[in-house]
C-alpha cells in the first residue's frame, strides 16, 4: 500500500490477502445472499471505550469527531464528502500497520484510528465510510474499493484502498483517497486499477454492477472490523 511519501514496500500480509482473492472469485459465483450491516452510534459506549483504551487524548479526538458529525448533519452532500475527507486526511498520520499494530495487515475501527491518530489506507477509508453513513449517506452509495495503485510514473504498483461515492449503482464514483487531497472522479485516477469493491451489504468484482457475495462472510478482516465496532459502540441498526 502506498503512503503519501510513496513507499515501495508492500507487506507480505497484503500480498497474501490479494493472492487469496482466487477463492473469493469462486465465492462470487455462488449467489450468496448478503447480510446488511449498518452502523449507528452509541455515543456513551464509544466514549467509555475510547477513554479506557486511549485516555484523554483519544477522548478529545472522539469529541471532535462528534462535533464534525453534528455540524455536517444539515450540510449538502458535496460539503459532507469534502469535509469528511479533509477531516481524516489532515488529522490522521499515515503509518504502516507493522509500525502501528505490529501486524502485517490490520483493519482498524474509526475509534482505533482516532485514538491512535495513525492509520493506513484501509483505516482512512473505513473511517470515512462509517462517518458518511452516520451522516445519512445511503450505504448503497458508498463502497470501499481495493485497487492496485501505480507509484509515480513507474510501473510499480501496490495494494491500496479508497472510498468511492456512487450517485447511482452504475455511476462513475467519486474517489476519496488519503494520497490525493481533492475528491476526484474515478476516470481521472488513471493511477488506480480497481480489483473489487464492497460495503456492508454487497461485494462487487471490478467492472460488475451486480453484487454476488456477502462481504461479511467472505472478507475476514471486514468481519473483524464490524465485530469490534459493535463491541466499541457502533451498534447494528436499520
Amino acid at each position: 500500500m502506498p503512503s503519501p511519501s510513496h513507499r515501495t514496500l508492500e507487506s507480505p500480509g497484503r500480498r497474501r490477502f490479494l493472492a487469496g482473492l482466487g477463492g473469493l472469485w469462486l465465492a462470487l459465483g455462488l449467489g450468496l445472499r448478503p447480510s446488511p450491516v449498518a452502523a449507528n452510534l452509541a455515543a456513551e459506549r464509544l466514549r467509555q471505550a475510547m477513554q479506557a483504551k486511549y485516555g484523554a487524548s483519544g477522548l478529545s479526538s472522539l469529541e471532535e469527531w462528534f462535533v464534525l458529525i453534528e455540524r455536517l448533519r444539515p450540510a449538502d452532500l458535496q460539503t459532507r464528502l469534502r469535509e469528511v475527507n479533509d477531516f481524516f486526511n489532515r488529522r490522521i498520520r499515515w503509518l504502516d500497520d507493522i509500525d502501528i499494530w505490529r501486524q502485517e495487515d490490520y483493519w482498524a475501527t474509526p475509534l482505533e484510528t482516532l485514538g491512535r491518530g495513525q492509520g493506513d489506507c484501509e483505516d482512512f477509508s473505513i473511517a470515512k465510510y462509517i462517518t458518511l453513513k452516520e451522516l445519512g449517506v445511503p450505504e448503497d452509495e458508498l463502497r470501499l474499493i481495493y485497487v492496485r495503485a501505480r507509484i509515480g510514473r513507474s510501473s510499480i504498483t501496490q495494494a491500496h484502498m479508497v472510498l468511492g461515492y456512487y450517485e447511482t449503482a452504475g455511476a462513475e464514483p467519486l474517489v476519496l483517497d488519503n494520497l490525493v487531497p481533492s475528491i476526484t472522479r474515478g476516470s481521472l485516477r488513471t493511477d488506480l486499477d480497481p480489483l473489487f469493491s464492497f460495503n456492508g451489504s454487497g461485494l462487487w468484482a471490478a467492472g460488475s454492477s451486480q453484487s454476488r457475495a456477502d462481504p461479511v462472510a467472505r472478507l475476514s478482516r471486514w468481519r473483524g472490523v464490524i465485530d469490534r465496532m459493535q463491541q466499541q459502540g457502533f451498534i447494528q441498526g436499520g
